[in-house]
């Protein structure tokens, strides 16, 4: 008996030490945040058809043209709630994952021999079923497949052409993050700068969004301004010395654009004086 729990304990922890490591549930609880943050996108596959004009003559044409504006909002739709079912999810397995190892220990920690073996079948069951939450949550690390459930083009727009298997699925990008060293406001002008944590080097269309953050008497009425802006820095000009700004910065909104849920946000207050 006493071999027989020795063996059946050390089974336990390692699953603990391993599987159910703390080290482990802390990288999935960052990659949870970071999901939460990133901008969920549509892709779509194949990008281009070569279609025949009235002249028989082929041409390549974005894909995008040829689907049906009503039925793609649709799919963005449905991608918008696979996108959050798939957060939830990832949340509440994680949840069990935590719980499920505090369960286990308390096992190993606390139990005799006699209670530890004789709770060996409802502990055996507890170790099938969080592998199997394992297996799933690091299934819902990377965004899956949309099924396709209507058709997305039109027979008519094709000219005989044979319709391909479109396919969507998601893709994700980092959220941008302002540089909170790189980033500061002088008297009547600031300067801000941002980055993504896998540093794309691609530079695309963002917003800048700022507004004056009124006094505490809300008797004076803020005002804002948006820039579009294809690069990690921009300097706003014409501010009021001595005030406030909150600035937010996200990427610029697409047709493709499924989910997007946060924005970060820096205050700066702009100097008095220039000596300041």
């Amino acid at each position: 008996s006493w071999e027989r729990y020795l063996e059946r304990r050390s089974l336990v922890l390692q699953f603990l030490h391993s599987n159910l490591s703390l080290h482990h549930l802390q990288h999935y609880q960052n990659k949870l945040e970071l999901l939460k943050k990133c901008y969920f996108y549509l892709e779509i596959e194949p990008k281009h058809m070569n279609l025949r004009d009235q002249n028989h003559m082929r041409h390549r044409t974005d894909i995008l043209q040829l689907i049906d504006p009503y039925q793609f909002q649709r799919m963005k739709k449905v991608g918008k709630n696979q996108t959050e079912i798939q957060l939830s999810l990832f949340t509440e397995l994680l949840e069990q994952l935590e719980r499920g190892r505090e369960e286990l220990s308390c096992y190993v920690e606390t139990c005799d021999m006699v209670t530890f073996l004789s709770q060996w079948d409802l502990i055996m069951q507890r170790l099938s079923k969080l592998s199997k939450f394992m297996e799933t949550l690091l299934s819902l690390q990377v965004p899956g497949k949309l099924y396709v459930k209507h058709h997305l083009v039109s027979y008519a727009d094709l000219r005989g052409t044979r319709l391909p298997n479109i396919r969507l699925s998601f893709c994700t990008k980092m959220p941008l993050i302002f540089d909170r060293k790189e980033s500061f406001a002088h008297k009547d002008w600031a300067k801000l700068k941002w980055f993504t944590e896998n540093q794309e080097s691609h530079l695309e269309q963002c917003e800048l969004r700022f507004k004056l953050l009124t006094n505490e008497s809300q008797t004076e009425v803020g005002y804002g301004r948006i820039q579009q802006v294809t690069s990690n820095t921009c300097v706003v000009q014409n501010l009021q010395p001595g005030r406030s700004y909150e600035f937010t910065i996200r990427r610029s909104d697409t047709h493709t654009l499924v989910f997007e849920k946060w924005h970060d946000s820096i205050i700066l207050k702009t100097k008095t004086n220039t000596v300041e």
